[in-house]
């Protein structure tokens, strides 16, 4: 049994020896990213497994240990993490615990010690901590990350964003419920199977990978009825963690809403960019921002690689990282970047943009620089685009997941009002090739040139325009236009298709909207 080694601080080190021996716990947050990134540790000879406890009592178990007024994500981290120990899973004394650590303003990088706290109140302060960071803030001897590692790591973050983007924009509409989950799970045996064997993660196998899957996906049968389109942003553990949100996604799913949840991609290309600025202001270790330079460039390429696959395969692809950060200029402040800073605001806005006007933003109860940022900014936001519908939902372990699930129905009634609205606006105007035909004032234009049309040369025109190919009999114009008791026959119907056609079309003989079925009737050509 590996011997417990402690550094000048008395923290416990994680060792060579308990690499050989130890098994690793990781907290859940994003399903897809998480497993890829998992199976590269496995790779690197890292015994580990992906944490999917669920349930209320992980915060309960979090309260225990942690403190209330501790953000929320802490409290379920570090539930899950103490739940997990205490649940006669694992051998205590060959288990350690991973949870990463950023350097920022957040309290995020505090919760490793919270953590230890916890460990030692609950009895487990012989479990050892290793902090996943990239800012040397804690080393640990039996763990290390090598060039090869990142690489693949920062590969399973492109791979995570495409499969959760093609998923979602299939899932909502797939005809055979399942296949598109199932493909994801392919996709990530696949990808793992692939670098485990030094592939996969070079910029053309990414580059090539992406475009297959992009195929893949684009292969399901979808049924493409109109639905809600909802957006996802807010801190990024509630964001994406089904603990932290209590499992939105698939209540927005049930509802059916269509997601749209920002990649991690954005965020990571964030992080680094303040980095950036903060060198450019302050100055720095030259190297450090050289190197931090070249990480900017490669999330860009990747970015762009996403992007291109979604455009090459029909599917909606998001705005590069950017064009998002232009399109908060004038309404938030780059300075402001504790927590998700700018970024959540720019979020909300590119989904609006982009279709997505209804969001939900999630908010653990006490992030201040997310409130600021998020529910602060819905009022400008709004001004700016008068169809933005957010929504902003606390998550706490008071928080009564019944009140969360019913403020978001009343965000997705306003989206259903909307939607009709929109329907009713477009029914009031048609326009197909130089004919516009305004169903309110009842007029009718050719080319911008108003055409003067009697109400029954109009009625047909409307009837025919909004059923587009659709052959109606002599017959049934006649019923429909003039009524059931009209006294007239059907050679009424023929002279108004005669007038019509003089008056709308350029050549009566050969004409270009109203086209005779030969024996059937008439129909409007689109």
């Amino acid at each position: 049994m590996a011997k417990l080694v402690y550094d000048k601080d008395g923290r416990l080190i994680f060792t060579k020896e308990m690499k050989k021996e130890y098994t690793i716990l990781l907290p859940m947050m994003a399903k897809i990213h998480f497993s890829l990134i998992r199976n590269v540790f496995t790779q690197y000879g890292y015994k580990n497994v992906l944490l999917e406890d669920d349930g209320p009592e992980i915060a309960q178990v979090g309260l225990k240990y942690v403190h209330n007024d501790t953000c929320y994500p802490a409290l379920l981290v570090i539930g899950q993490f103490i739940h997990a120990l205490q649940s006669g899973k694992y051998d205590v004394n060959k288990t350690a615990l991973m949870i990463t650590q950023t350097g920022g303003g957040c309290r995020a990088s505090n919760y490793i010690h919270l953590l230890r706290k916890a460990l030692k109140k609950a009895g487990f302060e012989n479990v050892p901590v290793i902090s996943l960071n990239v800012s040397g803030l804690e080393k640990n001897s039996g763990f290390s990350l090598t060039v090869p590692m990142i690489r693949k790591a920062l590969a399973g973050l492109v791979y995570g964003d495409a499969l959760m983007l093609f998923n979602n924009q299939t899932k909502a509409y797939e005809i055979n419920k399942g296949e598109s989950d199932a493909l994801v799970e392919q996709w990530i045996q696949r990808l793992s199977d692939e670098m485990e064997k030094g592939n996969g993660y070079s910029s053309s196998h990414i580059k090539r990978n992406l475009d297959k899957m992009g195929e893949e996906f684009a292969q399901i049968s979808l049924n493409k009825v109109k639905k809600i389109k909802v957006g996802i942003v807010g801190e990024i553990y509630v964001k994406y963690s089904p603990l932290g949100n209590n499992h939105l996604e698939d209540f927005l799913l049930e509802q059916g809403c269509e997601v749209n949840i920002p990649g991690i991609m954005g965020f990571a290309l964030f992080k680094v960019d303040n980095r950036l600025e903060d060198h450019k202001l302050y100055g720095g270790n030259k190297i450090k921002f050289n190197v931090l330079s070249e990480v900017m460039k490669y999330l860009t390429k990747m970015e762009g690689y996403v992007i291109e696959s979604a455009n090459n395969h029909g599917f909606h692809a998001p705005a590069s990282y950017a064009e998002t950060k232009e399109m908060v200029k004038g309404l938030i402040g780059y300075g402001n970047k504790m927590g998700e800073g700018w970024l959540l605001t720019a979020e909300m806005v590119e989904l609006i943009e982009s279709g997505y006007e209804n969001v939900v933003c999630t908010q653990p109860f006490g992030c201040l620089p997310n409130h600021i940022c998020a529910k602060g900014m819905v009022s400008a936001i709004k001004r700016k685009n008068e169809k933005a519908n957010i929504v902003s939902i606390d998550y706490d372990p008071g928080a009564p997941r019944v009140n969360q699930e019913n403020r978001i129905k009343l965000m997705l009634a306003v989206a259903k009002e909307n939607i009709k609205a929109e329907e009713k606006e477009k029914a009031k105007t048609i326009e197909s090739g130089d004919l516009k035909l305004d169903c309110e004032s009842r007029r009718v234009f050719i080319a911008g040139k108003e055409i003067n049309l009697t109400a029954k040369e109009f009625d047909v025109l409307e009837l025919l325009v909004f059923n587009p190919n659709k052959v109606y009999s002599r017959e049934n114009l006649l019923n429909i236009v003039w009524g059931y008791e009209y006294p007239g026959d059907v050679r009424t119907v023929d002279v108004h298709i005669r007038r019509l056609r003089e008056k709308i079309e350029t050549n009566p003989s050969e004409p270009k909207y109203v086209h005779t079925k030969w024996g059937v009737g008439y129909y409007f050509q689109a």
